[in-house]
């Protein structure tokens, strides 16, 4: 890959505002990106959102167009989706003043130099540094497997037959053509921009002023569209489990190593023939459940369970009488709270950031680890807010399959047929086990299909 290196310099402006503003012909991947970009960020925690123009054109009345709508001479067409633009930016506006936003993204095709100019003013009369961020591609298969993406997921093309909405995506794309105006350093040299080329296989970066902006690129740099899936699995029951004890390096109950026997069956089920590498942690339990899978195996230490610092082996009955001030801390502000010697949620998500990188540059990844460590990665993938993620229930003896596509990710949950101790502790008692009601509440945040195996 090659890295083409403007203007660099790092800002100490305080309390910028930053607007990514895609740019691009159809089938690129930008809203993929976009969506990246907000999930990334928000697990951060910086506050940011997507503004997907096409969404705006829907609620506008155009929800199914042909490609026809997209040509320019289409001068009705026309001001339906500068009507849908305009409202997008007063949206974005709105939500930097009233919910003091931080990077917004505007996700549409800006695909002439007058509409970026435009948005140009706009961001810098409301001081808000405008950010253009390029998708472009010339690779005939890419292009194909995002328009296959595309016409399975976009709302413009529910319902409609898959032949038919690909002919009518190409005739879509050949519309934009007509008057795409890509950026280049010599008519844009005054822009800050990031061109990706083939999505990052070649990246031209160009006048990079802030931390923020900085961190943006990095990260997408580190981004390919190609499909792929992620699966997530925790450990098999362990003793600790069974004896109600939390953090430690125990060894897999009977029934732990009942489920590392039959991992290898669901994950071929689920995978077929696809070539996966196995991320575990470096702890005992992972290691054992990890044992007879037949791929390639890295540990990480970033993916060891949470440090329960003082509590490390303690029951959450012998914490709520030991240390009634933090049992009570940690349900308060759960993300928050850190085990006096330990970690919180919020430090697992930072150690986690090289992982997250690595993830987003490989294909297809199973990661076998510990229950608050998934509940994070999970959250990255499933834009999961940070109060609610530390309460999401992640069973044992479940595989879960991520699917990123361009309009969400797709998740199943394949459950063994491995009885399994329940580790959920709920809110205000240091029992385990969840009661109907909160598991449906939290479990609703999987927001999956579920099947046994």
């Amino acid at each position: 890959m090659e890295t083409k290196m403007g203007f660099y310099t790092v800002s100490n402006v305080e309390n910028m505002r930053i607007c990514v503003v895609m740019v691009g012909l159809p089938a690129r991947g930008k809203s993929f990106i976009s969506q990246k970009i907000v999930r990334y960020l928000s697990w951060l925690s910086i506050r940011a959102k997507c503004f997907n123009v096409g969404s705006y054109r829907r609620k506008a009345g155009a929800a199914h167009p042909s490609a026809d709508f997209f040509d320019s001479s289409n001068k009705e067409a026309l001001k339906v989706r500068q009507k849908a633009v305009t409202h997008a930016i007063e949206d974005m506006m709105k939500w930097y003043e009233e919910e003091n936003g931080v990077v917004a993204i505007l996700d549409a095709t800006n695909s002439t130099r007058e509409r970026r100019e435009w948005v140009l003013r706009l961001c810098r009369e409301n001081a808000i540094e405008p950010m253009f961020l390029e998708s472009w591609c010339d690779d005939q298969d890419m292009i194909l497997r995002n328009i296959s993406d595309v016409k399975t997921s976009s709302p413009d093309y529910e319902g409609m037959d898959p032949e038919a909405a690909t002919q009518d995506f190409l005739r879509r794309i050949s519309n934009y053509e007509k008057v795409y105006e890509p950026l280049d350093r010599d008519n844009d040299k005054d822009l800050t921009f990031v061109k990706l080329i083939n999505v990052a296989q070649e990246v031209i970066v160009n006048r990079i002023q802030s931390y923020l902006e900085s961190r943006v690129v990095f990260y997408v740099m580190n981004l390919h569209i190609r499909p792929r899936c992620i699966w997530l699995s925790r450990h098999g029951e362990s003793v600790y489990n069974v004896e109600k004890k939390i953090g430690g390096d125990s060894s897999l109950s009977a029934r732990g190593f009942q489920y590392a026997s039959k991992l290898p069956e669901i994950v071929r089920e689920s995978a077929g023939d696809v070539n996966l590498t196995v991320w575990t942690s470096t702890l005992c339990r992972t290691q054992q459940t990890a044992e007879s899978l037949p791929y390639k195996q890295l540990q990480w230490k970033a993916l060891d369970e949470l440090d329960a610092g003082v509590c490390d082996g303690m029951t959450y009955e012998e914490i709520e009488v030991k240390y009634p001030d933090d049992f009570k801390a940690r349900d308060d502000d759960k993300y928050e709270y850190r085990y006096p010697g330990g970690e919180s949620y919020r430090d697992v998500v930072i150690r986690l950031e090289p992982i997250i990188m690595e993830l987003e540059r490989q294909e297809n990844i199973l990661i076998v680890t510990h229950q608050a460590v998934l509940r994070c990665i999970y959250a990255y993938f499933m834009n999961v807010p940070q109060e609610e993620s530390p309460w999401m229930s992640i069973p044992l003896h479940t595989l879960i399959k991520l699917e990123p596509r361009a309009y969400g990710t797709e998740v199943t949950r394949i459950k063994a047929d491995i009885p399994a101790v329940s580790t959920y502790k709920e809110k205000g008692t240091s029992k385990l086990g969840e009661s109907s009601a909160y598991a449906t509440k939290y479990r609703n945040l999987l927001n999956e299909p579920s099947k046994s195996a």
